[in-house]
């Protein structure tokens, strides 16, 4: 049933980002902040790309997968800082429709892409650690190909499917979206058609793009720490353990952020809560992200000096 309101889709062109402030003042200071972080961003997961590219030592399936994995958050940060930055700039809060849902499909392809990478990342460390001796065979080149082509699968179909479910429907006259972003859950209450489909699909793509992720994930680290307990030596244990402690800071840091985000008091409006919570996400980690990966690794510093050093680039296997 429809309600008042109701206009047809095809008048739709457009909707409103309502974004972080609506305060003047602060729109000069919101835009030198999200432009330096993206920026940072965008450069910093560059030359983690590049410099697992052109070093040789680094075409191992765990920084093919980081390669890709910085690839994937460089790209999910572009899809909405971007477009966030001009409307400050011209002082717009409009989005185009085919716009809105275009960055809709992007952030879930890339969002969900993200979460499927970490967890074969830890996997990755789990047959590393637990299974070394079948670790060539465990991880082939075409087992590496293979298992970035089904998360690739994996994200694109449930994304796309939703996005053109969004199509079909209506929307009322009311277009305003709370948020710096087209966010599915927004846009749902701004339609005035049946939304059930969409509903049961945000629930199905939140078990496959979070749930089955981390749960594959919380396997691998349990299975890792058996294995690594059972080490005699402290040095043994603590060599071990030392090769997934970037990837398992990054985890922590892009899990324990959400939960901590959505276990605040209720209290909170949740406009607000969302919006922190998609800053963490979208912008904050994966800025982190290359300086938490090279900081700490000698091969990723030694990688990056010889980047520096010769300027030469290659293409990426997975070996």
């Amino acid at each position: 049933m429809g309600r008042p309101g109701r206009v047809n889709q095809t008048t739709v062109s457009d909707f409103l980002l309502l974004g972080l402030s609506e305060q003047p003042e602060q729109q000069p200071l919101l835009f030198g902040i999200f432009l330096g972080m993206y920026l940072v961003t965008i450069v910093g997961n560059s030359l983690i790309i590049l410099a697992v590219s052109s070093d040789p030592h680094l075409h191992t399936p765990m920084y093919f997968f980081l390669a890709n994995l910085s690839l994937t958050d460089a790209c999910f940060t572009s899809a909405s800082i971007p477009k966030m930055l001009v409307n400050i700039y011209h002082q717009s809060q409009t989005i185009s429709y085919s716009g809105c849902l275009t960055q809709l499909y992007f952030l879930l392809f890339f969002g969900g892409l993200d979460n499927f990478l970490l967890a074969v990342m830890a996997y990755d460390r789990y047959v590393a650690i637990c299974q070394p001796l079948h670790y060539s065979t465990a991880m082939s080149p075409q087992l590496c190909a293979l298992m970035l082509g089904m998360c690739l699968l994996l994200t694109n179909c449930p994304a796309l499917m939703h996005t053109l479910l969004l199509t079909r429907l209506a929307f009322c006259a009311q277009k305003a979206i709370p948020y710096f972003y087209c966010d599915p859950s927004a846009l749902l209450k701004l339609a005035c058609s049946d939304t059930h489909i969409n509903e049961l699909m945000i629930i199905t793509m939140g078990l496959m793009f979070l749930t089955a992720p981390l749960m594959l994930i919380v396997f691998s680290y349990v299975q890792i720490s058996c294995a690594v307990f059972n080490i005699s030596s402290p040095g043994g244990r603590w060599k071990a353990f030392s090769t997934c402690g970037s990837h398992l800071t990054v985890v922590l840091l892009f899990y324990g952020s959400l939960m901590g985000v959505y276990l605040l008091p209720p209290s909170m409006n949740s406009t607000e809560r969302d919006s922190r919570a998609a800053i963490l996400y979208m912008v904050v980690i994966p800025m982190l992200n290359p300086f938490i990966y090279s900081l700490r690794n000698r091969d990723m510093k030694e990688a990056l000096g010889k980047l520096f050093g010769s300027g030469k680039t290659y293409f990426l296997p997975c070996q």
